[in-house]
Order: C-alpha cells, then structure tokens, then sequence
C-alpha cells in the first residue's frame, strides 16, 4: 500500500505527466487544454466539471464529424471496435498521444481529438 502511495505521488511530481486543472483549461482553445480536462485527477478542484467537459466535448466532436461525413455521403473516418472500449480508457490514450509530441498541444482541440480517433479507430477497407 505504501509503495503504490509513493508511485502515485512520484507520477504527480514528474514533470509533463501531471497537470492539474487550471481554470483557463475550460476555455479549450488548444488540444492541450483539452487533454488537461480530461486528465483531471480526483484531488484537482474541478475534477469533476473538467472530466465531464471532456466527455461532452469529445462526444460532441465525434458525433458532429460523422454526422457531417454521413450528410455528405462520405465514408466513416472513426469506427469502434465491437465491443467499444471504455469511454475514460480512450480519453486517456489521447491525452498520452497529445503530450507526447509538444507539437500537438496548441492544435485546434476538436481536429486533434478528431485526429487521434481517426488514428485510434479508422475504418478497415476505405
């Protein structure tokens, strides 16, 4: 118990792992706003508004650019394995794919989320 307790603090320590939710993260003007929203932690202030931000954010994201591509009569660009995986253990792949080139964290937040599904998820034959 001692040593998981020392992990978790080490991991909160470590330099561009652990971001705690800053209240400018709501305004989610880049992806790495975004990845600190749906990165919060339970001891962040907000955890709770900035974890349900990001799932109505990306959900959002996602459910908007398949409606726009089936409107258009364009082919699926994301499409879920069946079963899906666990909404959480998808969001955390994308704040793990977005901190981990720097170059990622100022994009536009919903063509990031977008660009990591399509990456993550992307259709077999088209």
């Amino acid at each position: 118990m001692r040593r998981s307790a020392l992990l978790a603090s080490l991991a909160l320590l470590a330099p561009g792992l652990a971001h705690a939710v800053d209240q400018r993260d709501f305004e989610v003007r880049n992806a790495g706003q975004l990845a600190n929203l749906c990165a919060a932690k339970q001891a962040d202030r907000d955890a709770t508004a900035a974890v349900n931000f990001c799932h109505g954010f990306t959900q959002a994201a996602v459910d908007m650019a398949l409606t726009q591509e089936r409107e258009a009569g364009k082919p699926r660009s994301i499409c879920l394995p069946n079963p899906a995986p666990k909404r959480q253990a998808t969001l955390d792949e994308f704040v793990t794919w977005v901190r981990a080139q720097p170059d990622r964290l100022p994009s536009p937040p919903t063509k990031a989320f977008l660009n990591f599904m399509t990456e993550r998820f992307p259709c077999k034959g088209g």
